[in-house]
């Protein structure tokens, strides 16, 4: 199994770690020494549960299951086609990550033969599913978390139905985890709240050695909701639960915009709104929203350290 228990190799030297602004300028992140992988560290996006239906375009590149058919060595974030592709391009650019989508019509699988078995990668990154897991995946999930696996879920607001089919990714995440043979006893110690906030911008909490607050891809200060939602924190269910960033007027158990936990050997974390990683470009007739670069905001820094952090 790859990630789960290679350690990386660190240099002796210190090195600059790159990031990407939708216009394709480089940006300086940190001047910190940054793990470089023995083995690149492989995270695997969903698109086989909705994540392009509607105004959406949860997708790192239009080529897949990889990215690199699209553009095998890309300089910006417009040689990869998709909302997600500011984020997909600047984790290619560091050289110590390898990239695939699980394409629509897939299902997630683990300990399984297939490219795109969850046993292959490091990281599972939900971005704002819109059709509920079937048990299999549920199952394959959280063995893989239990197991050492990287979980990000990214929700949306309530009622945010792309697809029309009765379920939105509130209820499809808190399902996940409240609804499978492995464990359902609120396994990460969190629930998502059935919210639908407009608009703020989160504040982080003044934790200085967090590794997701201050990562290699920069500190991040605070977070944007353009329509989202919080979790409610229950570390009375799993003491490793934490509030990263706050709605404003908001601490301890509620209100938390963003959170990690651990589950098994594996780690979790959770966002609120799928506007912060959305860059504003995609495939034509999608109505999309940059929030990857709002000036308010350190959404990129978040996005980027967090799956550093997921696929250690």
């Amino acid at each position: 199994m790859l990630g789960h228990s290679t350690s990386p190799r660190r240099l002796t030297t210190a090195l600059t770690v790159l990031g990407l602004l939708t216009t394709g300028a480089v940006v300086q992140a940190s001047t910190a020494a940054p793990a470089v992988a023995a083995t690149p560290h492989r995270v695997l996006f969903d698109n086989a549960h909705a994540e392009t239906a509607g105004n959406a375009d949860w997708i790192v590149s239009t080529s897949q299951p990889d990215p690199t058919g699209e553009d095998a060595s890309p300089s910006a974030e417009t040689d990869w086609t998709g909302a997600l592709s500011s984020w997909g391009v600047a984790l290619q650019r560091t050289g110590d990550y390898a990239l695939d989508t699980l394409p629509s019509g897939s299902s997630l699988t683990y300990g399984g033969s297939s490219a795109t078995d969850l046993s292959k990668f490091d990281t599972l990154v939900l971005p704002e599913p819109n059709t509920l897991f079937s048990a299999t995946e549920k199952t394959a999930i959280m063995n893989f978390v239990k197991n050492g696996g990287g979980l990000f879920m990214i929700s949306d607001h309530t009622g945010a139905d792309r697809n029309n089919d009765g379920e939105d990714a509130v209820e499809i995440l808190n399902d996940l985890m409240t609804n499978n043979s492995v464990d359902s006893d609120d396994p990460f110690g969190l629930s998502i709240d059935s919210l639908s906030i407009s608009s703020g911008y989160p504040t982080a909490i003044g934790d200085g050695t967090d590794p997701v607050l201050h990562g290699s891809f920069g500190t991040v200060t605070k977070s944007l909701i353009a329509s989202g939602t919080t979790a409610t924190l229950k570390p009375s269910d799993n003491s490793a639960v934490k509030g990263l960033l706050y709605r404003s007027g908001y601490s301890g158990n509620t209100g938390a915009f963003f959170a990690t936990s651990t589950y098994g050997s594996g780690r979790i974390a959770f966002w609120g709104d799928s506007s912060p990683i959305d860059d504003g470009t995609g495939q034509s007739g999608n109505t999309l929203y940059d929030g990857w670069n709002d000036t308010g905001a350190t959404n990129a820094a978040l996005a980027l350290n967090a799956t550093e952090w997921l696929s250690s």
